[in-house]
């Protein structure tokens, strides 16, 4: 999965770097990169345009049926940090970053600083590494922080965001500190360890499901949709799931039915 996404990626990140070159023709200020101050701006800019796209990538089926490659292991390690997608910029994830070219960012720096967010999440992959220490915690996105982000227990679901700083979920209140250890993968797990069919699955089930929905309405929300949504009912998101944990709980269910739930 990792080979697949620097291949096409040598194409797709070329047109992308020329579509930002054309929009810093028409940016709004020039900003100095020889100054110490640019470089601060741009992490955070950086890392800000990544939670939104990551958060909008776990809650709109477009972007989750390329996302879900990187959730697609049943395991918790650096190898699962590998698992990237093949489509993600074909659907146009870089418009969470075309505003940087615009306000005076370069956008050879723009794509650099990418490359220094992901290289920072590879190794907060991990089983091995517990907690750091509490300020770090509260900052950074950490191996703990990320853990939760992976696992299908239904309190961890669609929880901290983070590329490098936490402090964006603690902010929009996607935070979710770990606590009992998550179970991992996907809550209907792709089970191929075929490349092809990890990269491509869950787009044919989207298309599918568009297909047959019954109307042109039906079939766009498909796409626009948080994952799980059907038109019939047949399937849940995390908040109809949350939703009804809720009512059941509130109707005297016990706390273990909810969980076996």
């Amino acid at each position: 999965m990792g080979i697949g996404n620097v291949i096409i990626g040598f194409i797709t990140k070329a047109l992308i770097f020329g579509l930002f070159m054309f929009l810093y023709q028409y940016r709004l200020f020039d900003l100095d990169s020889t100054r110490w101050w640019f470089w601060v701006l741009l992490f955070f800019a950086d890392d800000f345009s990544y939670y939104w796209f990551h958060r909008t990538a776990h809650n709109v089926n477009w972007f989750w049926a390329s996302h879900v490659v990187h959730h697609s292991s049943q395991h918790y390690n650096l190898a699962a940090a590998l698992r990237q997608t093949w489509t993600g910029n074909l659907t146009g994830s870089f418009l969470f970053w075309a505003w940087l070219p615009l306000v005076g960012f370069h956008p050879v720096w723009v794509l650099f600083m990418q490359q220094i967010s992901l290289i920072y999440q590879f190794w907060i992959h991990t089983e091995t590494v517990h907690k750091l220490p509490k300020p770090l915690e509260f900052i950074l996105n950490t191996p703990s922080h990320h853990r939760v982000h992976h696992g299908i227990d239904l309190k961890y679901l669609d929880r901290n965001h983070a590329g490098i700083l936490i402090i964006w979920d603690r902010m929009f209140g996607s935070f979710q500190p770990e606590e009992e250890r998550p179970t991992y993968g996907l809550t209907k797990n792709i089970n191929s360890f075929n490349p092809v069919v990890v990269a491509l699955k869950t787009w044919g089930e989207l298309f599918r499901s568009a297909i047959h929905s019954g109307s042109i309405k039906n079939a766009i929300n498909y796409f626009i949709q948080p994952p799980g949504w059907s038109h019939d009912g047949s399937t849940k998101t995390v908040r109809e799931m949350r939703n009804t944990s809720k009512t059941k709980f509130t109707r005297g269910d016990s706390p273990a039915s909810l969980e076996m739930e």
